[in-house]
């Protein structure tokens, strides 16, 4: 019994039914919870860029082979382009059969500003997008958590290493390996406090937004739920069997960081335990650090299977009529702008509305529509994103011949031995 207390699993799902009971119950309290959640997301937050930085470097200056790296690159982004364009069809064809906002009627919907996302949709491209991957400056990039900024200087940091001698490079892998340990026994600090996060989350979404807000949009969000639970037992499970892996022995895996999204709506609150859980997988260090960074940006099943229904939704919504070759312009402007507002503030509003906007037929004010229920399926996103993420690394170390199948089967082994023990 006193394995299970301490399990996190169960700390987590315990935290999150307090929390939506406490949401139902007594709003007014629950909203004051925000702080509970916001203050875990932080703390892991201020981790992420320095593991990143040392994760990457670490497997580029190890890795050796430059060549390599390229490869490793190019395969991770061909993949992540094929599976989110595939996402974004597989959304627009589910939303088009069930007709979500068909018969919605917009008198009963309570309606929120969405100025602030709209002006930031309007204004942002891809261009700017390429742009602000370069950083006017290092510490900058640490400072404001710029994944991808972190991203690219780190590869640079790891060429610069990799190309001097083993007298020069020993010590400063060393060093970084040893810092890296440092940062990851502080993950293991902060985790210990992510039931109270999940629980101030969860509270605050129920309290503030309320179960009602959810009854003139339920068919809306029980086809983004529903859609997303097929493409990961479907389609992502159809990978996973081609690369010989078990999804469910790879669910079962990273139960807790699934739990810990599902309380926070943030997948960046678990990414450094991913790294570490899918280098523990079997995958190497090298072809985890480069894909799962670059993942939480380019690789966004959740997201797109969102966002292509959200514009399917509002044009039914309007009683619009698109025709094959709007949605296949749909497809294209969402393949660009999905990238374009990745790991930005309010990014889902921001794509839909720069979507919107490029499409100029839809009304921008639509977004309005979706503000009370948005919260709701964040986490739906976040965990089809998170799960993603890992298949995608797997899948790319497989490729490579970078899997370790004899430590996947240990851990694994191990996995199934201390679930048995804690059922017992």
């Amino acid at each position: 019994m006193n394995k299970l207390f301490t399990n996190l699993t169960f700390q987590v799902l315990v935290a999150i039914t307090v929390g939506i009971i406490l949401g139902f119950v007594a709003p007014d309290i629950a909203k004051e919870m925000k702080p509970l959640g916001t203050i875990f997301i932080n703390l892991v937050k201020m981790l992420i860029a320095p593991i990143i930085f040392l994760t990457i470097v670490l497997g580029i200056a190890k890795m050796g082979n430059m060549k390599k790296v390229g490869r490793v690159g190019g395969k991770a982004l061909l993949y992540f382009e094929i599976v989110t364009t595939l996402a974004l069809v597989i959304g627009l064809f589910v939303a088009n059969f069930v007709q979500p906002g068909a018969n919605v009627n917009l008198q009963e919907i309570k309606t929120g500003d969405v100025s602030e996302y709209t002006k930031e949709g309007q204004e942002m491209d891809w261009v700017d997008f390429f742009v602000h991957i370069v950083p006017e400056n290092i510490v900058g990039a640490f400072a404001e958590g710029e994944i991808l900024q972190v991203v690219l200087f780190a590869c640079l940091f790891g060429f610069a290493l990799a190309s001097f001698g083993e007298n020069f490079k020993k010590p400063t892998i060393q060093f970084c390996e040893n810092l890296s340990q440092i940062f990851f026994k502080i993950v293991a600090m902060v985790m210990r406090v992510a039931p109270i996060g999940a629980f101030g989350a969860m509270s605050f979404t129920i309290g503030n937004y309320g179960l009602k807000t959810l009854l003139p949009l339920g068919k809306l969000m029980v086809s983004v739920y529903t859609t997303m639970a097929l493409f990961i037992f479907i389609v992502l499970a159809l990978i996973c069997k081609i690369y010989r892996f078990n999804i469910f022995s790879y669910l079962r895996f990273i139960k807790d960081e699934i739990l810990i999204v599902l309380g926070t709506s943030s997948s960046e609150s678990v990414l450094p335990r991913m790294l570490d859980k899918m280098e523990k997988f079997g995958c190497s260090k090298s072809v985890t650090g480069l894909v799962i960074p670059t993942g939480y940006s380019f690789n966004l099943d959740g997201t797109s299977i969102y966002l292509s229904m959200a514009v399917i939704f509002l044009a039914q919504v309007f009683g619009i009529d698109l025709s094959i070759w709007q949605m296949v312009t749909i497809i294209g402007i969402l393949m660009i702008t999905s990238k374009g507002a990745a790991g930005v503030t309010g990014s889902g509003f921001i794509v839909l509305a720069s979507t919107l906007s490029a499409m100029n037929l839809i009304p921008l004010e639509g977004l309005g529509l979706l503000l009370g229920v948005d919260r709701f399926m964040s986490e739906a996103r976040a965990i089809t994103n998170l799960i993603g993420n890992g298949i995608a690394t797997i899948v790319v170390a497989k490729s490579e011949g970078e899997f370790d199948e004899e430590k996947n089967r240990i851990v694994l082994e191990e996995m199934r031995n201390k679930s048995q023990t804690e059922v017992a």
